[in-house]
């Protein structure tokens, strides 16, 4: 009888984790992308993230607000493996520049209406930036992947980073210089 009352348990365990997950899982693989630059080493890292929840599925489900609690355990996961393996991720902007691997997370279909050469301006400026955003330091490519790639807001990424908003802001603003300097400069 114990066994079926596991089994039970379990299941309603599961179902409670992947009806908050489902939703969430698309923005947290962006995220688990954007940090690790491979497919391979996101998918890890989700997978880690599932496992850590399991036990924690019914607690999950009574938040407001699930994603930015999500992607705070994601961030921290990804910094424990960081530390754990001693490695730097493979920069971005290696990946954008091998046409062998595509980006999977790439949000950028292509616009029936635009000319041939304003479709290639884009992905250009959109390679270009992604070695520049390789090139930060790693807080501050934090702060622009989570800002804006994401969309999450200063507060919600003092939160997943557990750094000061005002730390959060100034990260912002010092990347987003240093981007700008580094697209108008013309080397990448």
């Amino acid at each position: 009888m114990a066994g079926i009352l596991d089994i039970w348990r379990h299941g309603r365990r599961r179902d409670a984790l992947v009806r908050v997950l489902r939703p969430a899982m698309p923005a947290l693989y962006r995220l688990a992308y954007r940090l690790t630059g491979q497919e391979a080493d996101a998918e890890d890292l989700l997978q880690d993230l599932v496992v850590r929840l399991y036990d924690r599925a019914d607690e999950i489900a009574r938040l407001d607000r699930p994603e930015i609690w999500l992607s705070r355990v994601l961030y921290r996961l990804y910094l424990d493996d960081r530390r754990r393996r001693g490695r730097r991720p493979v920069p971005v902007g290696e990946l954008a520049a091998n046409d062998d691997d595509a980006d999977p997370v790439a949000d950028h279909p292509d616009d029936p209406g635009l000319a041939p050469e304003a479709l290639h301006e884009r992905g250009a400026l959109g390679e270009r930036l992604t070695r520049a955003l390789a090139r930060l330091p790693e807080a501050q490519r934090i702060a622009v992947i989570l800002h804006d790639v994401e969309g999450y807001r200063l507060a919600e990424i003092a939160a997943i980073t557990g750094a000061a908003e005002g730390t959060v802001k100034s990260r912002l603003h010092r990347a987003r210089r240093e981007l700008r300097g580094l697209l108008s400069d013309g080397t990448l």
